[in-house]
């Protein structure tokens, strides 16, 4: 079942274009998309503070764009379903922010 309407292109582009930190959210959601990873990965991989990590990634995961299997200390975090059957939405606001 592919979840699709005009309501997740609107929130995606709020997300990402509309509220600050859209870059931020951005770049976890991509590496999110190349492999799972906890909160300290994430902070590693993209020098971020460990609060601004925890920051997006409550607001991804409230959106339904981020999910994990558990609520704990040292979670992994994965691209959503719905984050991955609107790909094309995220490819497209990333291209026109570029701009």
């Amino acid at each position: 079942m592919v979840y699709y309407d005009s309501n997740i292109k609107r929130l995606m582009w709020y997300i990402f274009a509309g509220m600050r930190g859209g870059p931020t959210r951005i770049r976890i959601l991509t590496l999110l998309s190349q492999r799972p990873c906890n909160m300290n990965q994430i902070k590693k991989d993209l020098t971020l503070d460990y609060k601004t990590v925890q920051h997006h990634i409550k607001l991804l995961e409230e959106n339904r764009l981020v999910t994990s299997e558990e609520k704990r200390y040292g979670t992994v975090y994965f691209t959503s379903q719905i984050f991955e059957q609107n790909r094309k939405v995220f490819e497209e606001i990333q291209e026109k922010i570029k701009e």
